[in-house]
């Protein structure tokens, strides 16, 4: 296994539309692995495929470290490929979100408290599964990243305007990480 540099906000592949794969995509199984280290060696909970320059429909959760709030979180650890949010439901709440590709960045984003979710597994074994909670809340920011939304487009126009300054420091690179990235506007 090996870690994989996270793409940064500015790169275009985080903006654009991922594609469904199928199981005789190259080097599936590696990639997942390396996902896992990544995400795991960046502290997250989750990582999509975008984040690390592949514009293809799969993310990996692991919701463990919410299991203190959420006690049925604990040990939550899922694939998820192609996935397709059939339904979000229930009461709109706001949480303050983080994302590795915005490193020292946190917003307050309003989202859905429950979805209904069709994607598949790493053996590639469809479910259909409701979600609610942080459980859902990690999967639409997750799913986000393979529809091309980013946290940022979840603000309002005023924030994202505040932000400006912060946003190009990211793109450039001027933001400590202790996981490797990779930046679209670092100077060389």
């Amino acid at each position: 296994m090996s870690v994989i540099p996270i793409v940064a906000y500015g790169d275009p592949v985080l903006k654009e539309k991922a594609q469904p794969i199928d199981q005789d995509y190259p080097g599936l199984g590696q990639l997942i692995e390396d996902m896992w280290e990544t995400m795991y060696k960046a502290s997250g909970v989750g990582l999509a495929a975008p984040q690390v320059g592949k514009s293809i429909r799969l993310f990996v959760i692991d919701a463990t470290p919410f299991a203190e709030e959420e006690p049925e979180l604990d040990g939550f650890k899922k694939v998820f490929i192609n996935a397709v949010i059939l339904e979000e439901l229930g009461d709109l709440w706001l949480f303050n979100e983080g994302c590795l590709s915005f490193p020292e960045l946190r917003e307050d984003i309003r989202r859905q408290s429950r979805i209904r979710i069709k994607y598949m597994d790493e053996n590639f074994q469809e479910h259909e599964d409701e979600y609610s909670g942080l459980t859902a809340r990690i999967i639409q920011h997750e799913y986000d990243h393979i529809e091309g939304i980013l946290m940022v487009d979840r603000i309002s126009p005023l924030k994202k305007t505040l932000l400006r300054k912060k946003l190009g420091n990211i793109s450039k690179g001027l933001v400590s990480t202790d996981y490797p990235m990779k930046f679209p506007l670092r100077k060389r």
